[in-house]
């Protein structure tokens, strides 16, 4: 196996999960900091094709792509012809659209989607250059429109873990300061299918057994809430606050998983497809996270503990501005 941009947060949990079923596993990326344990390093850039071809040896059996963005990359993955004999490719839920069209990325009103949301019966966003999700549907029309080479496409939900974009950061960075309460928009009660990097490892383990042309969900058992979230967190690091409960949404309610309307994903395809079936939960998943995430704060500064976080939601520890909600609520 061949896992390209593998030494990230997915690769921590691929490499250990593959040599554990005696699969010799070589990551593919432009240094060697965060190499996964038992795998041989290739150092390459992806952007460099002959460098990657050369990677590749005298070929794999299957390729694994964590960080293909762009249609580019795909056209690139099967310019590898007879090296790669099948194709594992992370994509993202992002794809979808309502019945009127709307994907994550509209300008209108956030998408209905039902619930769940299944691979074979729901729209998707029209392929193309303008954002992330649309760059993602490119790359999967591009794979599954051709037969030279097997590919699975994944549609992730919120990937988690070791090494990752830290959105457990938002009620861990809560802990450490000591809040004694947090404060949820919507009642605590929106939903946002994750994964956890060791389901997601289960299932690109599975595709790899059993190539395929085919597109996944990929999701955790459940979907757990918003609130539900917030106190496994709080299990995990021991702490106690209050909850409180607001009907709005927006700051400074805010959190990472926040969104209007849920989003969750049918598994039943993966189930049917690969044989997958979860290998961990949310409650005993993010454990591994929030002790990474612990560690990391008393290294770096917290928008280098989650650069994403600090990116997209820059107030997201406004805690002068939920003290004063908190006030107005409680005042006579």
């Amino acid at each position: 196996m061949f896992i390209l941009g593998g030494s990230g947060q997915i690769g921590r949990a691929l490499v250990p999960a593959m040599r554990a079923r005696g699969w010799e596993v070589v990551v593919g990326s432009r240094g060697e900091r965060d190499l996964p344990e038992g795998a041989r390093h290739a150092q390459v850039d992806r952007d460099d094709t002959d460098a990657l071809r050369a990677a590749l040896g005298d070929g794999v059996d299957v390729l694994v792509d964590c960080i293909a963005y762009e249609r580019a990359h795909a056209e690139q993955l099967l310019s590898l012809g007879p090296l790669v004999r099948s194709l594992v490719v992370i994509s993202s839920a992002a794809v979808y659209a309502d019945d009127r069209g709307r994907g994550f990325d509209s300008e209108d009103e956030f998408p209905t989607y039902p619930v769940p949301i299944r691979e074979r019966s729901q729209p998707t966003v029209e392929p193309g250059d303008s954002s992330y999700a649309t760059k993602k549907r490119a790359i999967e029309l591009a794979l599954l429109g051709q037969d030279a080479i097997p590919a699975t496409l994944i549609r992730a939900g919120a990937i988690y873990g070791v090494g990752g974009d830290a959105r457990e950061w938002y009620f861990v960075r809560r802990i450490l300061d000591g809040r004694r309460f947090v404060v949820l928009g919507d009642h605590g009660r929106s939903r946002f299918h994750q994964i956890a990097t060791e389901n997601l490892a289960e299932l690109i383990r599975l595709a790899a057994e059993r190539p395929g042309r085919r597109i996944l969900n990929g999701g955790d058992p459940e979907a757990p809430t918003v609130l539900e979230v917030s106190r496994a967190i709080a299990a995990v690091l021991g702490h106690e606050w209050s909850e409180v409960l607001l009907p709005t949404q927006g700051e400074p309610c805010e959190t990472p998983w926040s969104a209007p309307n849920p989003v969750v994903l049918d598994m039943t395809e993966a189930e049917f497809e690969v044989g997958y079936r979860p290998v961990t939960q949310y409650e005993k998943a993010v454990r591994a996270t929030c002790e990474w995430l612990v560690e990391r704060s008393r290294e770096v500064p917290w928008e280098q503990v989650a650069p994403r976080l600090f990116e997209h939601q820059p107030r997201s520890f406004d805690y002068a501005a939920e003290d004063r909600l908190v006030e107005e609520l409680t005042a006579d």
